[in-house]
């Protein structure tokens, strides 16, 4: 199974670009998604240092709501 993670991008440097998303920062490829046009603060899904698609900002918030809900419940559980 593959995961991406959304995160919202605060710097581009031609394919590069600085991400960030609950604190956590990341420097990514915009290589894949040279056809898209990204900008600072663009939400954007991140697979093991690739940006692999845009999205909006509702569904990166909701997504991000997802992963805690089930990471809460699995250390619940634990």
């Amino acid at each position: 199974m593959c995961l991406a993670i959304p995160m919202q991008i605060t710097h581009i440097d031609g394919f590069n670009a600085r991400c960030a998303a609950k604190g956590v920062v990341r420097e990514v490829s915009l290589f894949l998604l040279q056809d898209e046009a990204v900008k600072i603060d663009d939400y954007i899904l991140i697979h093991v240092g690739y940006a692999i698609q845009k999205i909006s900002e509702d569904e990166a918030l909701s997504t991000w709501e997802l992963l805690d809900q089930m990471l809460s419940e699995d250390i619940a559980s634990a």
